[in-house]
C-alpha cells in the first residue's frame, strides 16, 4: 500500500478541498496522512474518517502575527515534516508553502518519492503578495515546479496560465465541488428571522472578509428599491462586527453565524438566490471558482456572480442565474431585478443538471486518474 503524505500549513480543521481529496485517496487503497501545523486545543495526531492527521510545529494565528514568529513556526514545521515524511511514497503538497518540503526529500533523502503540487489559486498572483515578496513568490514557484510530476489547478483559466509561466504540460484541473448530495427544501431563515414569503432571499454564505464585495453587497441593499427582497450573511471574519451593525441598521439585512458542514446546505436550500461576489483585485481572484458557487448549485438554489471570466461561464453556459455586469451598488440592483424575473421551473431544471457535473464524484474521477499516471 503506497503512503501518501497531504501536507497543508494550516492547522486542519476545516479544510474541505484537503478533507475530500484525503478521503478518496483512502478509499482507493492509498494509506493517506495529512501533515498539519498544531494550534490551540489541537491534538498533535488523530484518525479522521479513515486517513490520520499528524500535526508538527505551533502556529497560533491570534497571537503568532509577527513575520518573524511566522517564519520560525513555518521553519519549524519545515524540518519536522521532512524527517517524518522522507520515506513515503508521494508528497502531495497544497499551496506553494508546502513545495520546499518535498523539494528537500526528493533531492535529499529520497530520489524516488513522487511529488503532486495542488495550487489551491494562482499562488503568485494573490491579494496579500506585492514588491520584492511577490518577485521571490514567483522565483520560488519557477524553480520549485519542476520538481513537481504531477500539478492540479482550481480553474481552467489558472491552468493555462501555468502552462505559460512555466512551460509544464497542462495541469489537471480539480475543482473544489462538494459530493452530490439530494437536499431537501428548508425555510430556516424565514423561520429564524420572520421573514414573510412574499420577500425573496438574497445569502451570501462564506468568509466575511475583504475582496469578496462584503461591503458592496451592505451598500446594495441599505438603498435598494424593491421592499420585497432582502440580504442574509452567514459566516464568520474580519467583517463580521461590520455586517452585524449594518443587520441591527437596517430592517432588511440579517446576520446569522456560520454554521456546522453537515448542516450548510439546509441552511443554503432556505434561501431563493445565492450570492457569489469576488472583487477583480488580483489575477487569482481575476480566475477563480469559489466552492461557495457550487454549494449554492448543490443546495438547489441559483447564484449572482460577479462578472469574472470563469464564473461567468459557469452561470451563462449552463442558464443557473445571473452575472453582474460590475462589483457596484449599481450593478448589482440590476442583477437582483433581473433575478427575481426569472423562471423558476426553467432554473430548477438547469440546476438539477449542472449539479450531475459539479460534484465532488466528478472531480474525484480526475484526482485519481492523476493518481493512476504516477510511477
Amino acid at each position: 500500500m503506497k503512503k501518501i503524505a497531504n501536507l497543508v500549513f494550516n492547522s486542519f480543521v476545516n479544510d474541505s478541498r484537503v478533507i475530500k481529496e484525503s478521503v478518496s485517496l483512502a478509499d482507493a487503497g492509498f494509506q493517506v496522512e495529512v501533515i498539519a501545523h498544531l494550534d490551540k486545543n489541537l491534538q498533535k495526531e488523530e484518525k479522521q474518517k479513515i486517513f490520520l492527521i499528524k500535526r508538527f510545529s505551533y502556529l497560533d494565528r491570534n497571537s503568532t502575527k509577527t513575520k518573524i514568529a511566522k517564519l520560525k513556526a513555518y521553519l519549524i514545521y519545515l524540518k519536522e515534516s521532512v524527517n517524518y515524511c522522507k520515506n513515503f511514497d508521494i508528497l502531495h503538497c497544497n499551496d506553494l508553502n508546502t513545495l520546499p518540503i518535498a523539494f528537500i526529500i526528493k533531492t535529499i533523502f529520497n530520489k524516488n518519492i513522487k511529488i503532486v503540487y495542488d495550487a489551491h489559486e494562482y499562488e503568485t498572483e494573490t491579494i496579500a503578495l506585492s514588491g520584492i515578496e511577490k518577485s521571490i513568490t514567483k522565483i520560488v514557484e519557477k524553480f520549485l515546479i519542476q520538481y513537481a510530476d504531477k500539478v492540479i489547478c482550481v480553474s481552467n483559466a489558472i491552468a493555462n496560465e501555468y502552462v505559460k509561466l512555466y512551460d509544464i504540460p497542462k495541469p489537471a484541473i480539480v475543482l473544489n465541488t462538494p459530493v452530490y448530495t439530494k437536499v431537501d427544501k428548508h425555510d430556516i431563515f424565514r423561520e429564524t428571522f420572520q421573514i414573510p414569503k412574499d420577500k425573496t432571499i438574497f445569502l451570501y454564505q462564506g468568509g466575511l472578509s475583504s475582496g469578496r464585495g462584503i461591503e458592496i453587497l451592505v451598500d446594495t441593499f441599505s438603498d435598494i428599491d424593491n421592499p420585497n427582497v432582502v440580504m442574509v450573511f452567514m459566516g464568520y471574519g474580519e467583517l463580521e462586527k461590520f455586517v452585524k451593525v449594518k443587520a441591527q441598521k437596517y430592517e432588511n439585512i440579517y446576520f446569522h453565524k456560520a454554521v456546522s458542514p453537515e448542516l450548510l446546505l439546509n441552511y443554503t436550500s432556505s434561501a431563493d438566490f445565492g450570492i457569489s461576489t469576488i472583487e477583480d483585485s488580483c489575477l487569482s481572484y481575476r480566475y477563480c471558482l469559489p466552492n461557495k458557487m457550487f454549494e449554492y448549485v448543490m443546495a438547489n438554489v441559483p447564484i449572482i456572480v460577479s462578472n469574472l471570466p470563469e464564473m461567468k461561464k459557469v452561470v451563462e453556459e449552463n442558464k443557473i442565474g445571473i452575472v453582474s455586469k460590475e462589483n457596484s451598488a449599481a450593478a448589482l440592483k440590476e442583477a437582483i431585478r433581473n433575478a427575481v424575473k426569472l423562471d423558476k421551473k426553467e432554473l430548477q431544471k438547469n440546476i438539477a443538471k449542472v449539479k450531475e457535473i459539479y460534484n465532488w464524484e466528478s472531480q474525484e474521477k480526475i484526482l485519481l486518474n492523476l493518481y493512476k499516471d504516477l510511477r
